[in-house]
């Protein structure tokens, strides 16, 4: 199996990178979550949600090497799921772009032309070429995959990564109108970001992204505004102006999608990464078994898991909702990340 990337070899990228329950046990299935905690991710035992001044704080009951949730850096879990993956016999290499897709004569996709980061071209056959290229996905476009189911609400998010601010856990910050979260994650660091809807976000933004990120602290939780009043920011601030999400065609003759190339869901209930590692393991499956019915029902099962999740994230992300409305759709999103735990401890440990 061959891997490309067109960032370099641990690079980082725009993510939250929260981990929810389901995620964590699909890193204990894969032997990852043992490094994870070995590079010093600090465990995460409890998740806090503030609803204006009230606070729900919520036990993560620990299970087998689970003792919590987690949130490493991208510069981390990226490069474990490399190590593992290169372990595992496949061949990653970086600074490489994929160029077009090659068809055989009866218009199957049966390779890639790829480009070095000098430049250089060349081809390679494959019978199967899978796009997990991110939302503007190349293999997507070059295929014609459409999506077949959109949602209707997009969030902007701006964030950093600030010392000196000490959370016991993951703490989600509700008012209406504005959302906010505090995510503790390498080297004694918390990710704190900022969230609007996207209508707002370029207005609030227009006066620089400190003033604009420091504006919706104070709107959302005042506490947390002077928490970063305190703080040390230790890197430049990222921001995402927001993307509807989106459910793709997901498979064809020669190629298939999965992470956010195929389903894309708002950012704002941080389950990305989480949806990425399930939506793996479940093409993993198709490809082993390597029917057109398999890779069908990897789609089908898919979506089984996320249709729900997704059309609950859209709902929040559209800050149509005062605190009482956006708690009853927490507790929809708990059933939904609940299900999806039990459906990824039924899977068949990998050989």
């Amino acid at each position: 199996m061959l891997a490309i990337d067109r960032g370099h070899y641990g690079s980082d990228t725009v993510s939250t990178h929260a981990l929810m329950r389901a995620g964590v046990l699909q890193l204990s299935r894969w032997g990852v979550l043992g490094r994870i905690k070995a590079a010093g991710t600090p465990v995460v035992r409890t998740t806090s949600f503030h609803y204006g001044n009230e606070v729900v704080a919520v036990p993560i009951k620990p299970q087998q090497d689970m003792e919590g949730l987690y949130a490493p850096r991208r510069t981390v879990i990226d490069r474990l799921l490399v190590e593992a993956a290169r372990e595992a016999g496949a061949e990653i290499i970086f600074e490489t772009q994929l160029v077009d897709l090659v068809r055989s004569d009866n218009g199957r996709v049966s390779g890639v032309r790829i480009k070095d980061g000098h430049d250089r071209e060349r081809l390679v056959s494959s019978e199967l070429v899978i796009g997990a290229d991110g939302v503007h996905s190349t293999v997507a476009r070059l295929v014609g995959s459409e999506s077949y189911r959109t949602g209707r609400h997009a969030t902007g998010v701006v964030f950093s990564y600030w010392s000196g601010p000490e959370f016991d856990g993951y703490h989600w910050y509700y008012n209406p109108g504005v959302s906010a979260g505090a995510i503790p994650t390498n080297d004694e660091q918390t990710l704190i970001f900022a969230s609007v809807p996207q209508s707002r976000f370029h207005e609030t933004m227009r006066q620089g992204a400190d003033a604009g990120f420091r504006q919706v602290l104070r709107e959302c939780s005042p506490d947390l505004a002077a928490v970063v009043e305190e703080s040390k920011m230790v890197e430049k601030y990222r921001g995402f102006s927001g993307e509807t999400g989106f459910f793709r065609q997901s498979f064809g003759p020669g190629w298939a999608l999965v992470g956010d190339a195929g389903y894309f869901k708002d950012p704002l209930t941080a389950h990305g990464i989480t949806d990425a590692l399930i939506d793996a393991e479940l093409l993993a499956q198709a490809v082993i078994t390597g029917t057109e019915a398999a890779f069908a029902g990897y789609q089908a099962a898919r979506d089984n898991l996320a249709v729900e999740h997704f059309e609950v994230t859209d709902a929040v992300a559209s800050f149509d909702w005062d605190l009482p409305k956006v708690q009853q759709l927490h507790r929809a999103l708990s059933e939904e990340m609940k299900k999806e735990s039990r459906a990824v401890a039924s899977f068949a440990m990998p050989a």
